[in-house]
């Protein structure tokens, strides 16, 4: 996939996502906090625009925006962090993509720092800000493993809803697969969403892998590992 301008200047949010900065909702909150500049000139104006031709930098690091679209599947390692940089300067899943991927990537979505399994990049900021949009409904789906064995009443809450320091969590789909395993499927993911279930239990997952992000599979994908996504899987997320 490419993206073309024609010369022609975008709104400022538009060429980092096209630049593979940020998605558009990222990229206006790095507008605001300046941490952009154009030619050289701090911009926090949300409504400003850029040339193809211009300077942009990202907190003093010149961006561009890239003809080549990539759409990676990762699986990422226990003990990786999904972020760009880490002030503890722990591994970062990135950094495991392939060297000759020269663009700047960005996971879709995150997996905590313990957690493993399916993670994508890409640097379409569109396709980012649509697949982490509630409205999208794309399933990620989890092998999970806990410290003890599970109690019936964590499925059954877990399936018809429940509130945890006023935030609601509701898995759509939940599986005994053994005393102390279940695969659980997701919509919208909140942050820390199956650990802190488990935890209002008194259970922790000593395994929380993820194993699908609605069409595709990590499959026999190494730890480690990655693939460029295929048109079919890329097709079905965009629908």
């Amino acid at each position: 996939m490419n993206c073309k301008t024609d010369g022609k200047s975008l709104r400022l949010q538009v060429y980092l996502a096209h630049a593979g900065a940020a998605s558009r909702r990222a990229a206006e909150k790095l507008i605001s906090a300046g941490r952009v500049s154009v030619n050289g000139v701090v911009v926090t104006e949300l409504g400003s625009k850029a040339l193809p031709s211009d300077t942009v930098c990202v907190d003093g690091k010149p961006v561009h925006i890239e003809s080549a679209m990539r759409y990676i599947a990762l699986n990422k390692p226990p003990l990786y962090i999904c972020s760009a940089r880490d002030t503890e300067n722990r591994p970062l899943a990135g950094d495991l993509l392939p060297p000759e991927i020269r663009e700047r990537l960005y996971s879709v979505g995150r997996l905590d720092y313990r957690s493993s399994g399916l993670i994508l990049y890409t640097n379409d900021g569109n396709f980012a800000a649509k697949l982490g949009h509630p409205s999208s409904e794309i399933e990620k789906e989890y092998i999970v493993e806990a410290s003890g064995v599970i109690d019936g009443r964590l499925a059954d809450s877990f399936l018809s809803g429940i509130e945890i320091e006023g935030v609601m969590y509701r898995a759509r789909e939940l599986e005994q697969l053994g005393r102390k395993k279940l695969r659980i499927v997701l919509i919208e993911g909140r942050n820390r969403e199956i650990r802190r279930v488990f935890s209002h239990f008194h259970l922790h997952p000593v395994s929380l892998r993820r194993i699908r992000i609605g069409p595709v599979l990590l499959g026999g994908l190494a730890e480690g590992e990655s693939r460029p996504l295929s048109a079919p899987e890329l097709s079905a997320l965009n629908n």
